[in-house]
C-alpha cells in the first residue's frame, strides 16, 4: 500500500471522481462518483447507491481505478487498487448516519479502496507516469 500526498487529498476532496471496473468478460465500465472520500493515507472509499454494475464488477474481481483530474490546470492523479465492500459494522454505520444527516439514500455497500498504484495524469509528456506503487 502507498500514501497519497497532501495534493492528493486535496485533489479528491474538491474534485469529481470517476471510477473504473471491469466486469467478467473484460468490458470497462466508468462512472463518476460524487461521493468519492479520503479515509486515511493510503484508502479512498465512496458510498455505492446504485448498487448496479460497478458493483457487480467490484464483486466478481474487487479491482478498481480512481482518477481526478482539473480541467484548469491540466492537473491529476489515478489510483489503483483492490477493494473491500463494507455493508457491516462501525464504518458502515458512519456511512448511513451521514446519509440520514444528508437526506441521501443509504448505501448498499461502501466501497473502501487500498491503494497500491498511483499515476501522475498531468498534461504533457509525463501523463500516465507512476509515481507511486507497492
Amino acid at each position: 500500500m502507498v500514501a497519497m500526498t497532501q495534493d492528493m487529498k486535496d485533489m479528491i476532496s474538491n474534485n469529481l471522481c470517476y471510477i473504473a471496473t471491469v466486469d467478467e468478460n473484460g468490458y470497462p465500465d466508468i462512472g463518476p462518483k460524487i461521493s468519492m472520500q479520503v479515509k486515511d493515507d493510503s484508502h479512498l472509499f465512496y458510498y455505492e447507491r446504485t448498487a448496479r454494475q460497478h458493483l457487480h464488477n467490484l464483486r466478481e474481481n474487487g479491482k478498481m481505478v480512481v482518477a481526478v483530474a482539473t480541467k484548469d490546470n491540466k492537473h491529476g492523479y489515478r489510483f489503483h487498487g483492490p477493494v473491500e465492500l463494507v455493508d457491516s459494522g462501525e464504518f458502515y454505520d458512519e456511512a448511513i448516519a451521514f446519509a440520514d444527516a444528508n437526506g441521501l439514500k443509504h448505501p448498499a455497500v461502501v466501497p473502501v479502496m487500498t491503494i497500491t498504484r498511483i499515476d501522475l495524469l498531468d498534461a504533457g509528456p509525463k501523463a500516465g507516469t507512476i509515481i507511486a506503487q507497492d
